[in-house]
């Protein structure tokens, strides 16, 4: 979900989780960083059924700490930024900054599938030979 700049990860969260559940219902644990905790973790917690894990830095950690699950966000990231739109901020729409993501997304996705795909087809065309 793409929201403008003036949106609060804690007022986009409120939105996404309910969408996130009706669209994936065994949704049960969302991981978070820092910034989504408070009031957010209990509303999950009770109006939805899905435990929000925060995933904390150690206050006394210096430099860079590969935190469990964060990495996944920051990875999804980098796979993003592979397209050239996404390097920068052009588009003036969410709308539009969405559909690009997603196009971005599918691009990545059928890509590998197109790989294991060629993976799985490859030893039995060897073997027939």
């Amino acid at each position: 979900m793409v929201t403008p700049a003036s949106t609060t990860g804690r007022d986009a969260a409120r939105i996404l989780l309910p969408a996130a559940q009706g669209r994936f219902g065994r949704l049960a644990r969302v991981w978070a960083d820092g910034g989504y905790t408070g009031h957010l973790v209990d509303w999950s917690a009770t109006q939805l059924g899905v435990v929000l894990d925060i995933v904390r830095r150690s206050d006394d950690t210096r430099g860079f700490e590969v935190l469990p699950r964060r990495w996944v966000v920051e990875r999804s990231f980098a796979w993003c930024l592979r397209s050239r739109r996404l390097v920068r901020d052009y588009e003036r729409r969410t709308d539009t900054s969405e559909a690009v993501i997603l196009w971005s997304m599918t691009m990545l996705m059928s890509r590998r599938l197109a790989v294991q795909h060629q993976q799985r087809l490859a030893p039995a065309a060897t073997g027939a030979a």
